[in-house]
């Protein structure tokens, strides 16, 4: 089965990624407009109403903000935790969502893809990291996290392609003259979001043989810039004789290019369990 993954953009303004499994087709997360993630799906020759489904991260603009107009007539799965919904239909309180709801720590398939979710730390309702298992290899997915704890790492100690956060570069923030000091605060406390520093020191942490790709994702127009995060992030993993692992800016603008996962053989997708996983809304 075919596994193709495409980071459709990312940064502190706007995140989306498309995962293509065989006939499973999904977005994680929605930052852009309705439009723009039309646009970036037509590159890749996919429309949104092929979409099996929508997976959230948490209710923050830069990831939610183009569900409406894009799931408001077409009815596409929107994947996420009561809170989170609960948060996203304040948002959109015109909009009627196909929600399908799942309690964080679950895990269950969407199609041929096995999703595992966890609790992460940021200043959001109930924000959530994915594994993504499927028949070519494990996806990481660590975005908007002030800390990694160590139920992260169990959770995504098996991946091969890993989305990890490097918002900021910490002495870029600390002079950043447009940013307020309690805005610094709260980027830099446990549940803001990772610096370019404990970004490579979390690398180092997953790498791993089977660890092929981590791209630097969610990185501040203003506070960092992509060769610092890269030369951060290459330099810890190369210390430690980690340099099999490529790492692969993201760009809030445009596309990475797209990866096809290689066959391998896999941790095992979940089934679900007895008490069902979703709850329709």
């Amino acid at each position: 089965m075919s596994v193709r993954f495409t980071i459709l953009g990312s940064g502190s303004s706007g995140n989306c990624a498309y995962l293509e499994a065989g006939e499973t087709r999904l977005l994680i997360d929605a930052g852009f407009s309705g439009r723009q993630i039309r646009e970036r799906l037509a590159t890749l020759g996919r429309v949104a109403e092929g979409l099996s489904g929508i997976l959230i991260t948490h209710e923050h603009g830069d990831h939610i903000c183009g569900l409406g107009p894009l799931c408001g007539k077409t009815g596409i799965p929107v994947y996420t935790n009561r809170l989170t919904q609960e948060a996203i239909q304040r948002q959109f309180p015109e909009t009627r969502f196909n929600f399908r709801r799942f309690e964080t720590g679950n895990q269950f398939c969407l199609g041929s893809v096995g999703v595992q979710t966890f609790a992460i730390p940021h200043d959001a309702v109930d924000p959530v990291g994915f594994l993504l298992q499927t028949s070519s290899g494990n996806i990481g997915f660590l975005t908007d996290l002030g800390h990694v704890t160590k139920l992260i790492f169990e959770r995504v100690r098996t991946a091969n392609l890993l989305v990890l956060e490097a918002n900021h570069d910490l002495a870029l923030l600390q002079a950043d003259t447009r940013r307020p000091w309690s805005t610094k605060q709260r980027i830099l406390s446990r549940h803001g979001h990772l610096s370019n520093t404990a970004a490579a020191e979390a690398a180092a942490q997953l790498a791993h043989p089977r660890l092929e790709r981590v791209y630097l994702g969610h990185l501040s127009r203003d506070c960092n810039k992509p060769e610092l995060a890269h030369r951060e992030v290459s330099r810890k993993l190369a210390g430690i004789g980690a340099d099999h692992i490529q790492v692969e800016n993201t760009d809030q603008d445009r596309p990475c290019p797209t990866v096809e996962l290689a066959l391998r053989i896999a941790t095992p997708s979940p089934t679900p369990t007895a008490e069902a996983p979703f709850v329709l809304a």
